[in-house]
């Protein structure tokens, strides 16, 4: 017999857990969060809290692999071209994601993050081989597009990791308006 599909109060009362979850990450490190935290800040029985995850422990690590395909989501839908609008839209989108999301905020700022950044670099790893494969390149090799696509995540990886240190002390539209300028005059003629 097939699970059932679970019905619309599951989700509910999921994306209550990720929201307190996330609120209570603003105040304090997820390895401090527990679960009387979590089912008092959701207002759910601690029952239902268990029909979803395991623990803390498998609760931070479906906030990881969510954050992680949210990440690498908005990377997919972009196709860089020699446009400001679209690229100043991009990033801003990901310095929007990043503020609102205090756990990737609070992985970003601290060295808590080394298992996501773990993740994150492995599926870099495809996300970069199966952009190459699939591109014909021009004046470079895959391998050096390969690399160039690296160093366009990379930085922009560094650039939100001391915008989050620096306690968001820019404007997300000044941060999104310095990783298009780096993207569009550093990377981009690369790439072409």
């Amino acid at each position: 017999m097939q699970n059932p599909v679970p019905d619309e109060r599951y989700y509910v009362a999921n994306e209550a857990i990720l929201g307190a979850f996330f609120k209570l990450s603003r105040e304090k490190a997820p390895d401090k969060i527990t679960v009387s935290d979590i089912i008092k800040a959701a207002g759910i029985a601690r029952s239902t809290f268990y029909n979803h995850y395991q623990d803390i422990p498998s609760l931070v690590a479906a906030v990881e692999e969510k954050t992680i395909c949210d990440v690498f989501s908005m990377m997919e839908k972009f196709h860089p071209k020699n446009d400001l609008d679209i690229c100043r839209s991009y990033f801003l989108s990901i310095c929007q994601y990043t503020i609102e999301n205090p756990f990737l905020a609070s992985l970003l700022s601290t060295p808590h993050g080394n298992d996501l950044f773990e993740k994150m670099l492995t599926m870099l790893h495809h996300y970069v081989t199966d952009a190459t494969s699939n591109s014909s390149p021009n004046k470079h090799t895959k391998e050096e597009i390969s690399y160039v696509i690296t160093c366009a995540i990379g930085s922009t990886i560094g650039v939100l990791h001391k915008w989050t240190r620096d306690n968001f002390d820019l404007e997300p539209e000044a941060v999104a308006d310095i990783l298009s300028q780096v993207f569009l005059s550093g990377m981009l003629p690369l790439l072409s």
